[in-house]
Order: structure tokens, then sequence, then C-alpha cells
């Protein structure tokens, strides 16, 4: 398979990865960071920015994983692939959001 492939899968998963903090605290109905928040991604946005900025995520995610080559769950690689990708954004919004956590 070819190399962009893989890189879709891991860039799927980083997007799958935002879709989740972001989903799960609009129809928590709690502010969270965002790029639309002033100042952006340090501010807060409104529950229903954050869904849709979460369903937008999932959308694109959507279209990296399963629009581009044929992933398979049940292939190490491609699964890996996508699962690094959600540890690395993981990695990065928890050292983003702890550095807002300790402004506030």
């Amino acid at each position: 398979m070819a190399w962009y492939v893989y890189l879709s899968y891991f860039f799927g998963g980083a997007f799958l990865g935002n879709f989740i903090p972001h989903f799960v605290s609009g129809v928590c109905g709690r502010k969270f960071p965002s790029p639309f928040a002033k100042p952006p991604g340090r501010g807060l946005s409104s529950p229903l920015v954050n869904v849709l900025w979460g369903a937008f995520n999932l959308g694109i995610a959507y279209l990296l994983i399963f629009r581009v080559g044929d992933f398979n769950f049940h292939s190490l690689r491609h699964a890996g692939m996508m699962g690094l990708g959600i540890l690395f954004i993981g990695v990065q919004l928890s050292i983003a959001f702890g550095r807002l956590d300790k402004g506030r």
C-alpha cells in the first residue's frame, strides 16, 4: 500500500481524537476551547460551537480513514496508524489544555 494511505490513517486518527473532547464537552453543555474562541484555542466556545466543530472533525476523520485506501480494522498496520494519530493528538491536547488550566 502507498505511504500516503498510512499518512491518511494517521491524520484520520488525529481528527478522530480531536472529535472526542469537543463533542463530549458540547453535548454535556460545557464551554470548551476551540479555534473559534477569542483568543483562538485559549478562550472558551459555546457548547453548540463545540458540537459542530466535533462533528466536522468526525467527518474529516471518516474521509481520511474510510475513503482513502481500503481500511481494515483487523490490520495491525491500519489500526496502528490510526491509533498513533489518536495518541499523538491526545498528548498534544493534554499538554495544551494543561497549560490553559494552570492559567485559570
